[in-house]
């Protein structure tokens, strides 16, 4: 079902509302009932299959949309079984996180907010490209987060990007304290190579590594087999390549400089946008028989990789939540996965993830 039909059957849907004829809620029709665990023991996490980013309804996604209608999204997700929300100090600042607080902080107790520490902000406005997880920063935005989130603890506690001027020892021993103060639940780590995992994990154990992963950039799976030795979780961001693996992005899609980071990617110049389609035409090719978009192929095949991996798509539309949902009810079978991965490893990616800024703080 490609997008524009699955908003016609929207429309029928609202059409037996019209005329009496039952039909089925959308808590009852749209609702994640599987569950999977983030890290192991006494840092493990059960969450829904399908998490939520909240990044996009208040940063670098376009226009800023309606707060109450956004409030509103988020407790649809709640009803239709998501548990695990996903903010940051850095996207606003804070705007994002003060969202995420009013909306969520009624379902504490029953949902799993996680957060991020590491970029340098002072007084509220980010110093550009600068990074700070000094462990009195870590402190300072642990108790501020837990104000702004409106909650008694913070799920998980990610470094958002690698520090180099500060030992990953003496980050997850800070963050092991917070843990010990009942500040911080678990500790996590974004975009972070090996041997990072490897120090942070004997000092502190990591519940969940965050990086960036969709079927155009795969190069975490070199660190699969490490979050398997260690019982680590693995929740990918950006599972739909920023939007584009939703197929309806073209060389004429124009993105606002104001609040839109992608018209900064190299992956969304106007060449790019061209030459990558040939990804929707895999996911709409494998999706034609499972009656799925390309959307809901692009998250159901994250989720056959590994029974560990919990995407976090974000949106701002009711449809493209209850679509990504219902993603987590589309399988593979073994042949039809190893056909699909035989197809995408012979194809290549037009344009970097990253600006050669950015790219200097991911992978360390």
């Amino acid at each position: 079902m490609n997008r524009r039909n699955f908003l016609k059957l929207m429309a029928v849907m609202g059409i037996y509302a019209s005329t009496g004829i039952p039909k089925i809620t959308y808590a009852e029709e749209y609702k994640i009932s599987k569950k999977r665990i983030l890290g192991k023991g006494d840092y493990s996490l059960e969450v829904s299959a399908l998490g939520f980013g909240v990044m996009g309804m208040t940063y670098n996604r376009g226009p800023l949309p309606n707060r109450k209608d956004m409030i509103n999204l988020l407790h649809k997700a709640y009803d239709y079984g998501i548990t695990l929300f996903d903010t940051a100090e850095i996207y606003g600042p804070h705007t994002n996180e003060i969202l995420a607080g009013e909306a969520l902080s009624k379902f504490k107790n029953k949902i799993h907010i996680t957060t991020k520490f590491g970029h340098d902000i002072v007084n509220g406005k980010y110093n550009y490209g600068k990074l700070n997880s000094r462990p009195e920063q870590i402190r300072k935005v642990a108790e501020e987060s837990l104000k702004r989130l409106k909650i008694d603890r913070i799920d998980i506690f990610y470094q958002h990007r690698v520090d180099p001027k500060v030992p990953i020892e003496d980050v997850a021993g800070t963050v092991k304290d917070l843990i010990k103060e009942g500040k911080v639940r678990c500790f996590g780590l974004c975009e972070a190579g090996i041997e990072t995992i490897r120090k942070a994990h004997k000092e502190q154990p990591v519940t969940a590594l965050q990086s960036e992963y969709h079927i155009m950039w795969r190069e975490p799976e070199t660190i699969f087999p490490v979050l398997e030795e260690l019982g680590i979780g693995f929740v990918p961001y950006s599972p739909l390549n920023r939007g584009y693996l939703a197929g309806k992005m073209d060389k004429n899609t124009k993105f606002d400089p104001k609040n839109d980071n992608r018209g900064t990617l190299l992956r969304f110049t106007q060449e790019a946008l061209e030459k990558n389609k040939k990804f929707i035409t895999l996911l709409e090719k494998y999706g034609k028989n499972k009656n799925a978009t390309p959307a809901q192929m692009a998250l159901a095949w994250l989720l056959a990789q590994k029974p560990y991996i919990v995407p976090i798509p974000g949106t701002t539309k009711l449809n493209h939540l209850q679509e990504n949902i219902n993603a987590v009810n589309i399988s593979f079978t073994k042949l039809e996965l190893a056909q699909f991965n035989n197809e995408l490893s012979k194809m290549e990616v037009f344009g970097e993830r990253y600006n050669k800024e950015q790219q200097k703080q991911v992978e360390k």
